[in-house]
């Protein structure tokens, strides 16, 4: 890639976050499937603006690395999210699935400006100083000082004042404050480290047990051995973190595989250990861009070059101390994110992408590559000067500065979504088949949960086959309500392992009915079989 002479300087971008611009999406739209399933419909292989917000000022974007749902913040201090929503994570007080941006009412009241999500959970900070969160609570990653609700559907305090950014991981989250001597503070699942403090905080679950669990940690901590320093910036992966002080040195700890922490091992880390390239000359300038992937880790250092360890590639070595991506030299890169297996980059006057990807979250085009193993520009977005980027499981997000781009925004496609009401759609596709399975008249109702009752009604055997065929597509079905999920899936469980099992020796009709089942939803030619039994 060829050098473009530097452009921009750090105070103009924060000018223009606080200007913002036009959010563009790329990448997975069936949420529900996301991570669970291959050749998922629906894709948007090129960035795509979506209709809720036409036109709406954007000045932030957020979304992780095991995250299928996401945050858009507008210059007004709204707060959006879309997405997957099965824990409650989008905060609107429910567990319905939402395709369109919409508004969390709860926060209304403030004037949100940064935001951070996991695998479940979101963490929002606010002008003010105070943070708030909502979704997954299962080991304190909300940060509310309490595990007594699992699930918090709506926005809770986060036990941490003045408060200046956040960010998560997949079951964890890191608070930045102005607090002295506790500008870093961390709550959530403690395993690997990943916390900071110094232990995993394992234990057996019975003394005669070999099961190992973690303690949750839900009030938000500051981590010891970074008191004397002031943490800037932090970026979370997956089960690891990586800051930087504002001496410009960079820590990370948590999970050392792949060499993602940096330090020429993969050994855990359950203290931030400070990483030796980026000292005495390199370390890393005020204005130095930081990211951190599922399995690797990323920074901007002197000279604006990029360097990158852990996981790089699908194919060949790791690498397990930083090392300059020669590709990007001479760009000045302003922001940057990385996703699962891909990474966005906001770049002088250009967006680029790379990485492995299956649902077009690269962003280029229908005729373009899926997956690139180098960086390579995205085409259609030429020109335009990107404000921020956010990277998620599987879909990618950039704001783009409406200035200077012509026409080139009308020319891209907007993406209405469906309605949080119209989730149904698909599961009322399968009924078909479902009614199939029905005997003598006995239609089945459209309803998810008059389906499951007729399951319990029936016997083991038919209830495991029935709701086997549920439990590859329950998320489909229950449209993110995971109880009725995972209540589908016990069931299954229990036909897998005692009923369907036993019905195979023939057991008078049981067997009977779990043959039609099966032959209802493969060849319909052998209905008459059960009258055998």
């Amino acid at each position: 890639m060829s050098a473009v002479e530097p452009e921009k300087t750090v105070d103009v971008v924060s000018e223009e976050e606080e200007k913002g611009g036009e959010l563009l999406f790329c990448g997975a739209t069936s949420w529900d499937s996301v991570g669970r399933r291959k050749g998922l419909e629906g894709n948007l292989v090129s960035p795509t603006r979506l209709r809720p917000l036409v036109g709406v000022d954007i000045r932030f974007v957020a979304s992780g690395c095991t995250s299928c749902h996401c945050v858009a913040l507008d210059t007004e201090g709204r707060c959006y999210t879309w997405g997957r929503n099965e824990k409650g994570q989008l905060g609107h007080g429910d567990t319905i699935q939402r395709d369109r941006p919409t508004v969390v009412s709860e926060l209304l009241k403030y004037k949100v400006i940064r935001a951070g999500t996991g695998r479940s959970h979101t963490v929002v900070g606010t002008e003010d100083g105070i943070s708030l969160s909502f979704g997954w609570n299962k080991h304190g990653q909300l940060g509310s000082g309490s595990l007594r609700n699992e699930i918090e559907l709506s926005p809770v305090r986060c036990l941490v004042s003045e408060v200046k950014n956040t960010v998560c991981g997949a079951d964890f989250t890191v608070w930045l404050t102005s607090v002295e001597g506790a500008s870093i503070l961390t709550a959530g699942l403690p395993q690997y480290g990943q916390l900071g403090h110094g232990t995993d905080n394992e234990y057996n679950t019975k003394d005669s047990s070999v099961r190992l669990a973690y303690e949750a940690q839900p009030r938000p901590r500051a981590i010891a051995s970074l008191a004397g320093e002031t943490i800037v910036k932090v970026a979370c992966g997956t089960n690891h973190t990586v800051a930087v002080d504002s001496n410009g040195f960079v820590y990370t700890w948590g999970f050392g595989g792949y060499g993602r922490l940096g330090h020429r091992e993969q050994k855990d880390e359950w203290v931030p250990r400070r990483v030796d390239v980026f000292q005495r000359h390199n370390v890393l300038p005020p204005d130095a861009v930081i990211s951190a992937g599922s399995v690797n880790s990323s920074c901007t250092a002197g000279g604006g070059q990029l360097y990158m360890w852990g996981k790089i590639k699908n194919a060949g070595d790791d690498w397990m101390y930083p090392k300059p991506l020669m590709d990007l030299s001479g760009w000045n890169l302003r922001c940057m994110d990385s996703g699962n297996m891909h990474h966005f980059v906001g770049a002088d006057s250009s967006c680029i992408s790379w990485g492995h990807a299956q649902h077009g979250e690269l962003g280029f085009g229908p005729n373009g590559q899926k997956s690139s193993a180098i960086p390579k520009k995205v085409d259609i977005l030429e020109g335009m000067h990107v404000i921020s980027v956010a990277c998620g499981m599987g879909h990618s997000m950039v704001v783009v500065d409406r200035k200077n781009v012509g026409d080139q925004l009308d020319q891209l496609d907007i993406y209405d979504g469906k309605a949080s009401g119209e989730g149904s759609e698909e599961p009322e596709l399968q009924t078909p088949v479902v009614k199939q399975t029905a005997k003598k008249g006995t239609a089945k109702s459209l309803s998810n949960s008059k389906k499951r009752k007729k399951l319990k009604d029936s016997s083991d055997s038919e209830d495991g086959d029935d709701s086997d065929a549920d439990s590859e597509d329950g998320e489909e079905q229950v449209n993110g309500q995971t109880e009725q999920r995972k209540g589908g899936r016990n069931v299954s469980g229990r036909g897998r392992g005692k009923g369907a099992n036993k019905s195979t020796r023939g057991r008078g009709r049981p067997p009977a009915a779990n043959k039609s089942s099966h032959s209802s939803q493969g060849k319909s030619g052998k209905r008459g079989r059960p009258r055998k039994a």
